[in-house]
């Protein structure tokens, strides 16, 4: 049974840990906490061990996403809504780099899935709320078209994360993809236009809080 433990310490250990798997290092005991005047029985304070520190590492991630995009407020906008996600799905790679990485690290465990999904659903349904608005057009597949958006974003969000190109340099181009899907799926490019660039600055301004908690 994991016991209370000071925040502060939790998170360290956390930031800690994604930077050496991120950066490919072996996470040890000794390592983790070297410097940090932090004892290793804080591992097992905080995760009862090594395993659920990792389970927590890839949790972390997945939580802070999902508040981000719970801190977005429905709008009668359903695209600018897209956008939003778009932009609070973009700002978490930036600001989280390592925790990014790792969250799609399918050799790390994921002590409860239902953040994950949580990201998910959240495009599902704007995106049904887009067809609804006769947005997009009634043939659109919600789930299918929240998959689109997904891989062009999480490509993108990858190399920013890894530090292959810079978040500014990343932004235009996803921005003009995240345009011309929109305008496939039947939506008005004067409302594209429109919609992009008022959700994705909303989207930008989100945060659900510097840490989550891994349930």
């Amino acid at each position: 049974m994991v016991r209370p433990a000071r925040p502060e310490i939790r998170g360290l250990l956390i930031e800690r840990a994604a930077a050496m798997l991120a950066r490919r290092e072996t996470v040890s005991l000794r390592g983790l906490v070297a410097g940090t005047g932090v004892s290793t029985m804080a591992v097992y304070t905080c995760f009862d061990g090594m395993p659920g520190l990792l389970g927590a590492v890839r949790q972390e991630g997945f939580g802070r996403l999902a508040a981000r995009l719970a801190a977005l407020p429905a709008t009668d906008d359903p695209v600018g809504d897209l956008a939003a996600a778009g932009a609070a799905y973009a700002a978490s790679a930036r600001d989280n780099p390592d925790l990014y990485t790792l969250m799609f690290d399918g050799s790390l465990p994921l002590p409860d899935g239902r953040a994950a999904d949580a990201t998910l659903q959240h495009l599902v349904d704007t995106v049904r709320r887009a067809v609804e608005a006769k947005r997009f057009d009634p043939g659109v597949e919600a789930l299918a078209f929240a998959h689109e958006l997904w891989m062009l974003g999480h490509g993108a969000c990858m190399l920013v994360a890894t530090g292959v190109l810079s978040f500014e340099q990343v932004e235009p181009i996803v921005t003009s993809g995240l345009a011309r899907l929109y305008r496939a799926a039947g939506d008005d490019p004067d409302a594209t236009g429109r919609s992009l660039n008022e959700g994705w600055a909303r989207g930008l301004g989100a945060d659900g809080g510097a840490e989550a908690a891994d349930g």
